[in-house]
């Protein structure tokens, strides 16, 4: 190791790359090419054997040149021999720390797939059983089918007496019959779909059963070095809090040692109002007793002339003598003033010396305290940047939650109830747990943004990721959960609040800002916007000027939009309106415009509930001439239409066909997420127009993140924990690493999806 600090931390490559890729066996040294003076010398262990056992021959003992030169020699044999043992030792130290790495990767990922597999068992179970629930009632419904099929046949007997009455009874029957067999068919058909799906379930129970338990093996292994590192992070919790502890004592003992300084300032300035009086009395005792001497002086002046006034003289002695005593009185009180005074200035001069060690020690431990502070947030940074670098060599897709604040009207009580956030350092802004029927159910993303987050806070986590599609990568953000969950909020933001912008116009501004401020490198950027939406399983063109191919009376676009991939992987929708735009004014525009042609309309759940999937798609081309260099990127972000049940939702008649639609994409959408998590051969992107749109994002090799948006009251508990469940499945998705696409495009008369 003392080699490796003198090369300044330069790691050295592994030796056997230095000595043409020959691996180190136990019975073979290895060989050095480097450090020598005389080219590639290799050593064996016979070699180094025999180079410590050799005795040097000389012909003349009296040649000493002879002598100095073979000695010469073989000390420069020593040394090379020793600097390749050095080499060695470096070769070997980094081997070591290179298997530590992996040691600790490994690590990771066994807890990671722990995790995934007891959110994949929980969900198996629930998807069970309610599957036994449907084929329970299907059961049921069957039965009482059959029980008014037999009812109308005894019905049709009864009344073939009148012949006209048959007629028009058994007309009616027929009818009535015809529906009972199609929906006894329909039921039959469901019955062996529920049995083939219950079937693959417990086969895929079994594997991961299998797989859970092989896992479980490696996980004992990493237990140990996982509670080592529990307890260091306990242990500096623990510091930080004894150091906040030790900061509020100092800042009592400060307060108090304060107040003690006041009393004795208060007690100081006493004294010296009482020392000022004593000093006026004692100057008018003075004054009186020189007045008395003045008279005593002319009294004895006169009592030697007039000896009759001896009582008067004695009587003036004596009120001398008196006043004589009370003027040393008044004297001695003086000086136990002064002697009281210094004291309390000594008392004081020790408070404040006191006072400022403390002060002293106070900011010394508010300097500690905020270096520990510094370090949490700096190791949380790191932690992130890691974190996002492992996803995108992993290709997950990242997941970030958000829950929005209780609206006016809903339970207000009940939040605390059902929605927790673990304070813990590990899962702190990442972990959320939700309560259904008093049991808890916890779940950990990228990251979870609180009720009373803002926009703005919300975009900062994904600026990196916009900036990613200026560098030529491909960029898919998308938001999913139940209706009402905030999602188009999220996206889209509140029109006319320039605080609550959402995160498309936010992203927008960021892309333009940034192509102004990356024209002084040379690059020119290029930039073309589309949107669509998909309504009942129809694609619509949002930015079309023809009213009547965006909407008609039955909701089906009379254009037909196809999709199609080509070999490049990018994704190409026919007959789509693409518009080059300069600036963020322009497709504000035609944000409004789109907007305005979205399908929305009233449910139970929201008054505006969005009845489409809106897709906003910008396609970015970049070009450096001083470099000759050109990127190629896309940004995908897409405001999926929220899941919904109609016993809630109340929908009929089209919001009810808007609703079967929108749960059908969905539903295929949670098969895709379902393969891609298996790693099926076969992925059904083809089952629904918007899988199939999203096929490029989600299985491809793009940047992808899904907002799942939460709903806090305790009526969507239900629906909360189905989308949580969703998204956990939705994070543990590999699709595959981002890849930059620089290579030389010619301009697109037509946009891709990318």
């Amino acid at each position: 190791m003392v080699g490796a600090m003198a090369n300044n931390g330069r790691i050295r490559s592994a030796f056997p790359v230095m000595n043409g890729s020959k691996d180190l066996t136990p019975d073979s040294a290895p060989v050095s090419t480097t450090g020598s003076e005389y080219g590639q010398v290799e050593f064996t262990r016979e070699d180094v054997e025999a180079l410590l056992n050799e005795r040097i021959k000389y012909k003349s003992k009296f040649n000493y040149k002879e002598r100095c030169e073979n000695m010469m020699e073989y000390i420069k044999r020593l040394r090379l021999c020793i600097r390749w043992f050095q080499e060695v030792e470096l070769d070997y130290a980094f081997e070591q720390e290179k298997l530590k790495n992996a040691l600790v990767l490994n690590e990771k990922h066994c807890a990671d797939m722990e995790a995934s597999l007891k959110n994949k068992e929980e969900e198996l179970n629930m998807i069970i059983e309610q599957l036994r629930k449907n084929f329970e009632s299907a059961q049921i419904q069957l039965a009482k089918e059959q029980t008014e099929k037999l009812a109308a046949n005894d019905s049709l007997g009864k009344e073939k007496e009148a012949r006209l009455a048959v007629e028009k009874a058994q007309a009616g029957l027929t009818e009535v019959l015809g529906k009972a067999q199609g929906e006894l068919q329909t039921a039959n058909q469901r019955i062996q779909s529920v049995n083939d799906m219950y079937k693959l379930l417990q086969e895929y129970n079994s594997s991961l059963q299998l797989y859970n338990s092989k896992l479980q093996g490696d996980l004992d292994e990493v237990h140990e070095t996982i509670k080592r590192g529990e307890k260091e992070r306990t242990a500096i919790v623990e510091n930080i809090g004894n150091l906040k502890g030790q900061f509020s004592a100092l800042q009592d003992q400060l307060a108090a040692s304060k107040a003690s300084q006041d009393d004795i300032m208060k007690q100081k300035a006493e004294l010296v109002n009482e020392i000022a009086s004593l000093k006026v009395e004692l100057q008018q005792a003075k004054d009186e007793r020189d007045h008395h001497l003045t008279e005593f002086k002319t009294l004895q002046t006169e009592a030697t002339k007039y000896n009759d006034f001896k009582d008067t003289i004695t009587e003036l002695e004596t009120t001398c003598s008196s006043q004589s005593n009370q003027i040393q009185e008044l004297q001695d009180r003086l000086v136990s003033s002064d002697r009281r005074l210094q004291m309390s200035d000594l008392t004081t001069f020790e408070k404040m010396n006191e006072f400022e060690d403390q002060k002293q020690t106070i900011i010394d431990l508010k300097s500690r305290v905020e270096e520990a502070e510094l370090k949490l947030v700096e190791g949380e940074k790191l932690r992130k940047k890691l974190h996002n670098t492992i996803l995108e060599l992993k290709g997950n897709i990242r997941v970030f939650c958000r829950v929005r604040p209780l609206l006016p009207g809903e339970n207000n009580g009940d939040e605390g109830k059902t929605i927790a956030y673990p304070a813990s350092l590990e899962l702190l802004g990442r972990g959320i747990d939700l309560m259904q029927n008093a049991q808890k159910h916890s779940f950990t993303f990228d990251k979870v943004f609180l009720p009373n987050t803002t926009q703005e806070d919300v975009f900062i986590e994904i600026s990196q990721l916009v900036q990613s599609a200026l560098d030529g990568y491909k960029v898919c953000i998308f938001a999913y959960g139940q209706t009402g969950s905030g999602k188009t909020y999220t996206m889209m933001g509140k029109p006319g609040n320039v605080e609550e912008k959402g995160l498309i116009p936010r992203c927008l501004e960021q892309i333009f800002e940034t192509r102004q401020s990356l024209r002084s490198q040379g690059w020119k950027y290029e930039l073309q916007v589309s949107m669509l939406e998909i309504y009942n399983e129809t694609i619509r063109d949002l930015l079309s000027t023809n009213k009547e191919a965006v909407r008609t009376d039955n909701g089906v676009s009379p254009q037909k939009h196809a999709i199609k991939h080509d070999a490049h992987g990018n994704t190409h929708v026919a007959e789509l309106t693409i518009l080059d735009v300069k600036s963020s004014r322009e497709v504000s525009f035609l944000l409004d415009h789109a907007a305005r042609n979205r399908s929305v309309g009233k449910t139970q759940m929201n008054e505006q509930s969005s009845r489409s999937h809106f897709v906003f798609t910008l396609r970015i081309s970049g070009v450096n001439e001083s470099t000759e260099q050109q990127v190629q990127g896309v940004l995908n972000l897409i405001d999926l239409a929220g899941s919904e049940r109609l016993s809630k939702s109340g929908s009929t008649g089209d919001r009810l066909k808007e609703t079967q639609a929108i749960n059908k994409s969905l539903s295929s959408l949670g098969d895709v997420i379902f393969a891609l998590a298996k790693k099926d051969d076969h992925v059904p992107f083809r089952n629904s127009k918007l899988t199939y749109l999203l096929q490029p994002c989600l299985g491809g090799d793009s940047k992808t993140l899904m907002f799942v948006n939460i709903a806090p009251e305790s009526s969507s508990t239900n629906e909360s924990l189905c989308s949580l469940r969703f998204a956990a499945r939705v994070n543990a998705c590999e699709i595959g690493t981002p890849r930059r696409q620089t290579n030389i495009i010619k301009p697109l008369d037509r946009l891709s999806l990318g």
